[in-house]
This record gives structure tokens, C-alpha cells and sequence, in this order.
């Protein structure tokens, strides 16, 4: 069993959240880009930039590997392009990488599919793997979890299945007994540096968030979009220094 002492997962999607990161000092970054859309593939010149950040002391880069938005039930095409990329980030440097993937069970129902985790951990040796909240659009998060044990699977990211994983706390203990010690549990979904300690009360490994805001810059290309979908949103300095703060007070 890995030790538990909680981190904190700092989700960020551009040149300055790689900075914030820098200077806040979470454990790592989950590097990718489109956080609106619910995070995307990064470019290779942005995993540069936070491998280069990491080496002048900044924390470990784990790089979301997503082809596209909408749900992970992906085709061969697009699952050669997951895994093409994957292999991209770790000859870049990254330290690991989150990914998740779907396939429709006998009832209709998407499940996790595993044959796919299993291509990821092999095209990637050495690195970590983080499945990631792929975890709550399943029937049964814990029982996902517990299928993982034994696949090579670092860690994996949830809510408990609740919008907020503040209200996914029960789920949650599921999902750690789950893992039974074999795998790191990360608590990800609308946290804040006042839920930081209830979250650790659970038994989970670490807290994820965004720690994001909006930023004053909208691009209206006349397609309909409102103009919240298009602003882009940043890292609050600030808030991301509260919630470490939170997390080295739950330790």
C-alpha cells in the first residue's frame, strides 16, 4: 500500500496555471486543455512547458489524455489516437497519465473498459496511470475500482458519483475500501478548501481541483455559443494557495 499522506492534484490548462502550480506547490498537475469542455489533450509544446517548469522545481506533470469531448466510448481510430498520444506525453517527459474509456456491457449500460485501461498501462511503461471521473458515469464506482486492482493502475479520480464529491462521501469510503490499498483513491468534483477535510476523513489519497475563474476575455465568432462558454477561464492563485493550505491542515 502506497503511503497516505494527502496531496493535492491541481488541474490546469494553460501557461499561467503551470506558473500558479509552480509557485503553490501541489504535488502534481493534471495538464491538459479545454478545462470548459472537461478537459482535453494538451499540445506537446504545452507538455514542454510543464516539464520544463517541473524541472526548475515545480510539481510532477500527469497529462490527460481525451481525444475529444462528450462521453469515452471510443472507436479504433480514436483509440489509436488515445494511445498514440499517451506514448507522445511520456517521450515528453510526463511523469503519468489520466485517461479513461468506456465500452457498452451486455445490458446496454456503458462499463469501464478494461481491455483498453490495460493497452494504456502497457504503451506507457514506467509511467503512472490515473484513471479518471470516466469513474462516475458508471452504475457502481466502487465495484469499477475494485475490477482495476491489479491492472497496474496508480490511482484513480471520482466524485462518488455525486456532482460535488462533497456529496459523494459515503461512495467515496466504498471506492477506497474498494481499492484495498492497491490503488490511490483522488477526490475530484467541485472541491473547495472548506471540503478539503471531510473528503480526507473518507480515507482518500488526495483532493483535485481546478481552482479556476473566469477571465475577462470572451471571443464571440457569431455561432451561437453564450458568452460564459467562450470566456476563458484561469487559475485563481489565490484559491489554489487556500485549498494547499486546507490540504497541509488535513494531513
Amino acid at each position: 500500500m502506497h503511503p497516505v499522506t494527502l496531496a493535492l492534484e491541481l488541474a490546469v490548462h494553460d501557461p499561467r496555471g503551470i506558473a500558479v502550480a509552480s509557485r503553490v506547490g501541489p504535488t502534481r498537475i493534471e495538464l491538459c486543455t479545454a478545462l470548459a469542455l472537461g478537459g482535453l489533450t494538451p499540445s506537446t509544446g504545452l507538455v514542454d512547458a510543464a516539464v520544463a517548469a517541473r524541472g526548475a522545481g515545480g510539481p510532477a506533470v500527469h497529462v490527460l489524455i481525451r481525444p475529444r469531448s462528450g462521453g469515452f466510448d471510443y472507436d479504433q481510430h480514436e483509440r489509436a489516437v488515445l494511445l498514440a498520444d499517451c506514448r507522445a506525453a511520456a517521450a515528453h517527459g510526463a511523469d503519468g497519465v489520466v485517461v479513461g474509456l468506456t465500452r457498452t456491457g451486455p445490458d446496454g449500460a456503458p462499463e469501464l473498459d478494461l481491455d483498453g485501461v490495460a493497452e494504456v498501462v502497457a504503451a506507457v511503461p514506467g509511467l503512472e496511470v490515473t484513471v479518471h471521473r470516466v469513474l462516475d458515469t458508471l452504475r457502481s464506482p466502487a465495484e469499477a475500482v475494485a475490477a482495476l486492482r491489479g491492472t497496474g493502475v496508480r490511482r484513480v479520480l471520482t466524485s462518488g458519483g455525486a456532482p460535488r464529491a462533497v456529496d459523494g462521501l459515503a461512495t467515496l469510503r466504498d471506492v477506497v475500501a474498494a481499492a484495498g490499498g492497491e490503488i490511490e483513491v483522488m477526490a475530484g468534483g467541485g472541491v473547495r478548501p472548506e471540503f478539503v477535510a471531510a473528503l480526507s476523513a473518507v480515507g482518500v489519497h488526495a483532493v483535485h481541483a481546478s481552482a479556476s475563474r473566469d477571465g475577462a476575455d470572451v471571443l464571440d465568432l457569431g455561432l451561437g455559443s453564450s458568452p460564459e462558454s467562450t470566456r476563458h477561464a484561469t487559475t485563481d492563485e489565490d484559491l489554489a494557495r487556500h485549498l494547499m493550505a486546507a490540504v497541509r491542515a488535513a494531513r
